[in-house]
């Protein structure tokens, strides 16, 4: 590793590059190639400096909350895809995908009325 490559990474331009990438959906390979270092490189830096973490961590942060608001829109909206797939994630205790067993029917069919309500 070249001596003080990392501080580039640590000053306000390139914290928001870091932050950008992250919110671009990169991976941790990906970054490190951007950044022209190796993934463990990568990792130690991410250990050694938390502002690089932290810059890592809130672009991703901020676009995992847009994604889940619009998904959160259009099941409210009666898009049945997005609430099937929220439903099977978020509660997964009444929504997985398994065989059902007498319990669980009784249970489905409690739900019927408002499965038809989504309908509408």
């Amino acid at each position: 590793m070249a001596r003080g490559k990392f501080e580039y990474w640590l000053t306000e331009d390139g914290l928001t590059l870091l932050e950008g990438w992250a919110r671009d959906g990169l991976t941790d390979e990906q970054l490190a190639e951007k950044m022209k270092i190796g993934t463990r490189t990568l990792y130690d830096w991410k250990e050694k400096y938390p502002q690089i973490l932290q810059a890592l961590k809130k672009g991703k942060e901020i676009v995992d909350y847009e994604v889940e608001n619009a998904l959160l829109d259009k099941a409210l909206a009666g898009d049945t895809t997005a609430q099937i797939f929220w439903l099977k994630n978020r509660r997964p205790d009444k929504w997985r995908d398994k065989p059902v067993d007498d319990k669980q029917q009784t249970a489905a069919e409690d739900l019927t009325p408002l499965a038809e309500k989504l309908r509408v």
